[in-house]
């Protein structure tokens, strides 16, 4: 699938966004855990959550974004990634984004070029993610090299290890306390629903945006125990 978003575009939107937002709306929560070699996190990044910054849809929302996915802590506290040391290596890079830059619209361009990248095949390529959104790499690079990019990864990995129910699968995506499940790519009807505003936003009104709810889509997955994407059933 071939995103309809860019960086250039995800950046005046989120500024945009932020411009046009009211701290007296009650948020709707969106949770995100995922980990960053997992083409369908990647996937959902690039081509679905961008959606959110449509300015009248971002103010509503409070983004959360946990990488971590279905890696595994050892008794050491150190700890293995589903698909290999470089998703290890990139979820702490990812976690050091959202530690350094936490306000949104500074840390999501970034991720998101980093998974645009990996959806390419280029995952190594994503320092070239710095020089594309003129940020200095020094405070990246020393975070995830130090032991401070470690401990972002536990903090990550116990958040990850409380969701109740606990996750099956990645993308896990969390709306007001409730998992979507196989509905992920759905996930704006539920933001929608979960609004409790008198306004609802344009965008909520849009036939693309509401639909009934699906019970059982299907919808391919990075479950826990396989190192392989399959297909939830």
């Amino acid at each position: 699938m071939v995103s309809s978003f860019s960086l250039p575009l995800l950046l005046c939107l989120s500024f945009s966004a932020l411009l046009s937002s009211s701290e007296s709306l009650e948020k709707v929560s969106l949770e995100l855990y995922y980990e960053s070699l997992c083409p369908f996190s990647a996937n959902f990044i690039v081509n679905y959550l961008p959606k959110i910054f449509s300015p009248d849809l971002i103010s509503l929302v409070h983004l959360k974004l946990v990488p971590w996915g279905n890696a595994k802590l050892r008794t050491n506290a150190t700890f293995d990634c589903q698909h290999g040391p470089y998703e290890c290596l990139l979820n702490t890079v990812e976690a050091c984004a959202i530690d350094t830059w936490p306000e949104l619209n500074n840390h999501f361009p970034f991720i998101y070029c980093i998974e645009d990248l990996a959806l390419q095949g280029r995952r190594t390529q994503w320092e070239s993610c710095f020089q594309k959104l003129h940020l200095d790499s020094k405070p990246i690079n020393q975070c995830y090299n130090s032991e401070h990019g470690k401990q972002l990864d536990l903090q990550f990995a116990a958040e990850t290890n409380a969701l109740d129910p606990p996750h099956k699968y990645v993308p896990w995506v969390v709306v007001d306390g409730e998992p979507l499940y196989e509905d992920y790519e759905n996930f704006l009807s539920y933001i929608c629903k979960a609004y409790k505003g008198t306004d609802l936003p344009q965008s909520c009104t849009q036939a693309t945006y509401i639909r009934e709810l699906k019970t059982k889509p299907k919808h391919s997955v990075c479950h826990k125990e396989s190192g392989m994407p399959t297909w939830e059933k």
